[in-house]
């Protein structure tokens, strides 16, 4: 079916309790490793490209790609920029057929994160395409930008309040103890906060580091609010993994067809895996 909008998708998640998983991507094999693993899980999916992905494919390649194979599947598909960091790039992806958009402003004072995930959500209303932003900063390695333990500052659930009000956004990136890039499930989350956060305003959660959270966490952050998980790393070491062994276990191969499809099915199991976890099996 053809790509459809974030909103109704999360919109749907809060309600019934469950979370919806951003799987970001990277190649052909990762969407269609992810999309078969949404159909045999009857589960609608976010597709997640970010800046330095659409450097490394290309912008209108990286959305075509995806909108062609959302198109011959049979569960709803969103597509999201994840971290998008300027105007711009929220406006160049809103005319490439993006149906949903995160500007994220942390880096910001309050009142310029304001300021700019206001003008990006005011313009993207105009088309009903849902903007995600961000309050608070997550330790850990998105894309090239570093945030150390040091500088890293949790969500005010207050402050939160404040921030849903003077932007229109319809979702919110919460720092709440995880960390991206990391490669153990040892994050510890506050799921007080999560609540007192939940409590304050009424639109959807959203948790990046998703890779790094244990699963008794993940089900607890989903029961206390959250609506959507964002996954990178934990699909791609398993992408590399399987392409690794693959290589090793025929070393004579000529044919990467062969190598790239061990990485797939990779993805597939990797993307099943996160779906039974979050809840969102059976939902489409």
């Amino acid at each position: 079916m053809p790509l459809v909008s974030g909103k109704g998708l999360l919109q749907a998640a809060m309600q019934g309790r469950y979370a919806l998983g951003s799987f970001n991507i990277l190649n052909l094999e990762m969407v269609q490793g992810i999309l078969e693993a949404a159909v045999e899980e009857r589960s609608p999916v976010i597709l997640a490209i970010s800046q330095k992905a659409i450097d490394h494919a290309g912008l209108e390649q990286a959305a075509e790609m995806v909108k062609i194979a959302a198109g011959l599947t049979p569960v709803p598909v969103a597509l999201h920029l994840d971290h998008g960091r300027d105007f711009r790039q929220a406006a160049v992806c809103l005319r490439g057929g993006f149906t949903s958009l995160m500007i994220d402003g942390s880096a910001l004072s309050f009142d310029d994160n304001v300021a700019i995930s206001r003008l990006v959500a005011e313009m993207a209303h105009a088309l009903e395409v849902p903007v995600e932003g961000q309050l608070g900063r997550i330790a850990g390695k998105e894309d090239d930008i570093i945030v150390s333990e040091q500088k890293a500052t949790m969500t005010d659930p207050q402050e939160a309040r404040r921030f849903v009000e003077l932007t229109g956004i319809d979702w919110l990136t919460v720092a709440v103890g995880s960390v991206h890039l990391l490669t153990s499930r040892t994050a510890q989350l506050d799921f007080d906060r999560i609540t007192a956060i939940r409590e304050a305003i009424g639109i959807p959660l959203v948790l990046h580091g998703g890779s790094g959270i244990p699963d008794e966490g993940v089900r607890e952050a989903v029961a206390r609010g959250i609506c959507k998980i964002n996954i990178a790393t934990h699909l791609n070491r398993a992408f590399l993994a399987a392409i690794s062994d693959a290589l090793t276990a025929n070393p004579q191969m000529v044919d990467p067809r062969v190598i790239l499809g061990e990485g797939k099915r990779a993805i597939t199991e990797a993307t099943r895996e996160k779906m039974r976890l979050f809840g969102s099996s059976g939902k489409a």
